[in-house]
Formats: C-alpha cells, sequence, structure tokens
C-alpha cells in the first residue's frame, strides 16, 4: 500500500503487530497447525493487544479506528510470517461488524465488551452440508414458539470457521416460509450460545490451507433460542448478511495482496541463498524475469487495495468496486504464489514450508465471499450487460 498516506500511529501499530507475531506466534505455529487449532488462550491475548477490538466503538471497550488501513496492516504482518490467528478472522471480520451494525443497545451491551477481549469468542454459520449458501436449499429451521419468547432451532451448518472454540454462533435460519416474489424471505440471524442444551460441534473439518482456522460442522436439535437474541430484523437475514460483503470483499482483496506480495518475499531469499550448479538460482534470468514479473502484478494489486481502502474509510466503496477489488487481487495471487512456489522448487512441496502454507491457505479466497465468477456477473450487471 502507498507508505505515504501511514503516520507514525500507524508505524506503531506495525511495529507491535511484528514484534507480537515474532515473540509469540511464530515459535508456537508449528504446534497450533499440527493441532488445527490455536489455544484458546491465544484469544485473550488478542484481546489484550486490542487486535480484536480495532474498529469497535470506544464505550464497548473497542479501540474506534474508523480506517481499515489497521486492519490491512495487520494481514500484511500476518502474510510476512505465513502464520495464522486462527478463527478470530471471522470474528473480527465477520461477526463484529454484524454486532455493532445490527444490534440493540441491550445487545450491544451483553455482547461487545467481552467479544473485544475474547473472552466471548463468535462464529458465523451460514452454509449447510450439501447445499452451501443456496437460500432455498437450507433446511435450518427455527419457528418462534407460539407465546413469542422463543426460536426452536434444527439443523446442521458447515463450513464455520471459528467453530470449535465458539462460544456464541451468529446463525442463519428459516424463520418463517419463503414468498413468491421473495425467495429470500424468513432467513433470520439469532445468536446462539454454544453452552445450550442441544448445541453440538459434530467434528472439525480437514481443509486443504489455513489448517489452523478451526473450521467445524454444527448440529442443532431443539435449541432454544431466546426471541431476545434475534439480530437485526426478522426474516431479513440475508438482506443484512448481503450489506457486509463489500468490507467481506475488501478483507479479502487485502489478504490476497499480502499473502501475494510476501510470496515474492519468500521466493527472492530462497532464489539468493540456493545455489544451482555453480551460481545461486536468482542469478539466472528466468528466476529475476519471473520475480520481476511477479512484482509488477503485486504493485498493481497494491494501488487496487490502496484505491479501494481509501474510498471505504471515505464510505464510499460500491458493490462493484468491492467485488472489482477482490476479484483482481485474489487472481493476482493466485498466479504470484504459484510462480513463486514453482521457484522454490522441491522445497516449495513440503508442507511446513511458507510457501507451501500460502499456496493452501489462498486457495479458499477466489471461493470464499462469492467465487470468482459471481464476481464478474456483480461487475457486469454494474456495467449494464
Amino acid at each position: 500500500m502507498r507508505t505515504s498516506d501511514f503516520d507514525a500511529e500507524y508505524a506503531n501499530f506495525r511495529a507491535t503487530v511484528r514484534a507480537f507475531i515474532t515473540a509469540e506466534v511464530v515459535p508456537s505455529f508449528g504446534k497450533w497447525y499440527d493441532d488445527g487449532l490455536v489455544p484458546r488462550e491465544f484469544y485473550y491475548r488478542l484481546g489484550e493487544l486490542g487486535i480484536l477490538g480495532l474498529d469497535m466503538p470506544v464505550e464497548y471497550g473497542g479501540r474506534g479506528l474508523g480506517s481499515f488501513r489497521y486492519p490491512a496492516i495487520l494481514a500484511e504482518e500476518i502474510a510476512r510470517a505465513a502464520v495464522s490467528f486462527g478463527g478470530s478472522s471471522a470474528h473480527v471480520s465477520g461477526c463484529l461488524p454484524l454486532l455493532r451494525d445490527l444490534a440493540t443497545a441491550a445487545q450491544r451491551q451483553r455482547w461487545l465488551p467481552e467479544a473485544v477481549t475474547g473472552e466471548t469468542m463468535f462464529a458465523l454459520a451460514v452454509a449447510e452440508p450439501g447445499t452451501g449458501l443456496e437460500p432455498a436449499g437450507m433446511r435450518t429451521t427455527a419457528p418462534l414458539s407460539l407465546d413469542g419468547t422463543e426460536y426452536v432451532l434444527n439443523g446442521s451448518k458447515t463450513f464455520v470457521v471459528g467453530g470449535v472454540h465458539a462460544d456464541r454462533v451468529i446463525v442463519c435460519a428459516r424463520t418463517a416460509p419463503p414468498r413468491v416474489a421473495d425467495p429470500d424471505h424468513g432467513l433470520s440471524l439469532l445468536v446462539i450460545d454454544a453452552a445450550a442444551a442441544g448445541y453440538r460441534v459434530a467434528r472439525q473439518l480437514d481443509t486443504l490451507g489455513r489448517k489452523v482456522s478451526d473450521t467445524a460442522e454444527l448440529t442443532f436439535t431443539d435449541v432454544r433460542v431466546p426471541a431476545t437474541d434475534l439480530l437485526g430484523t426478522a426474516h431479513r437475514g440475508l438482506a443484512q448478511l448481503a450489506a457486509q460483503s463489500t468490507r467481506e470483499r475488501l478483507s479479502i482483496a487485502v489478504r490476497a495482496y499480502a499473502q501475494a506480495d510476501a510470496a515474492i518475499r519468500f521466493a527472492r531469499r530462497h532464489t539468493t541463498e540456493h545455489r544451482a550448479f555453480t551460481h545461486t538460482a536468482a542469478n539466472f534470468q528466468n528466476t529475476r524475469f519471473e520475480l520481476a514479473a511477479c512484482r509488477a502484478e503485486v504493485d498493481a494489486a497494491a494501488a487496487v487495495v490502496d484505491r479501494a481502502i481509501t474510498t471505504h474509510d471515505r464510505g464510499e466503496l460500491s458493490t462493484a468496486a468491492a467485488a472489482s477489488a477482490k476479484l483482481f487481487c485474489t487472481e493476482v495471487a493466485g498466479r504470484v504464489i504459484d510462480r513463486c512456489l514453482q521457484l522454490h522448487g522441491g522445497m516449495g512441496h513440503l508442507a511446513d514450508s511458507p510457501i507451501a502454507r500460502l499456496y493452501a491457505d489462498h486457495r479458499i479466497d477466489r471461493i470464499q465471499g462469492g467465487t470468482s465468477e459471481v464476481l464478474r456477473s456483480v461487475i457486469a450487471a454494474e456495467m449494464g450487460l
């Protein structure tokens, strides 16, 4: 990103995050990777550092930092070390904005203070086994009781990032039948207490990448949900989720750019240290040309990200612009990381190498938050096509 916009406060934040990752994440990350989880205590530490509540209101314990440049710096530093902060990504990027924007004052007071300290970790459960995110296929139901005091939740959800450690889960469930003219009608967001009877973590999923993302499948059997734990407007859950898609896609675009930039750093270091015949790999013209081509692509992605962040901070980032940024940056990252892995030779095929982790971790970004194909449709529609 454009460094001229970064004052001492940004630089201090970057230094704090980098020092924390170096001292407390990198030494333990191998074990976390093997376990598929970060320790639950890790989230308390993120809370102490203020990372969980960067843009949450100060009155609820957050830091009130409105600029998206802070999450962008965090993404750059995480990618730079080829590590992960586990399921906190869903908590921070997916759940807390929903709570901030949709919760009542009483709900915010109940949930946000402990969410920014890490005492209560949230996850978001929308996709279902066999149907994914297709609204017409959602079979998880939560009809309101006759006396109107509680919803009764039954069904299952999958691909729930942070699902094993989650203390509360925002679940998208059908609370009313769809309408002919409005098939999305009837889906609501409910905040579920993981300690409730009938709530179960069915299994932790073994994913290709993001091994420490704590991705789970959840089941619900007659889970009683107080009516006061409805989030936002009843029956309009999908529209409320869609309103968050611009921020989600910007987050993914930033992460993709950061991972591609980190991949070049890893490849440059490897090729300048690794000898092939009598020279280092970097002495060969093909290596230099490959890295130069990657640099040019990542520089373009940096410009796209910088413009998108600036527009977002002004409150002007459109749905199509966010889709364009995500599409461009994730496609660039896919090409760049692959080429940088190739430059590592056999070392790039070792699962515990940083470049291999980036390669596996990035792949979901062309699917999550809207596939590349969906994004092309969004952009084309904005063009009037």
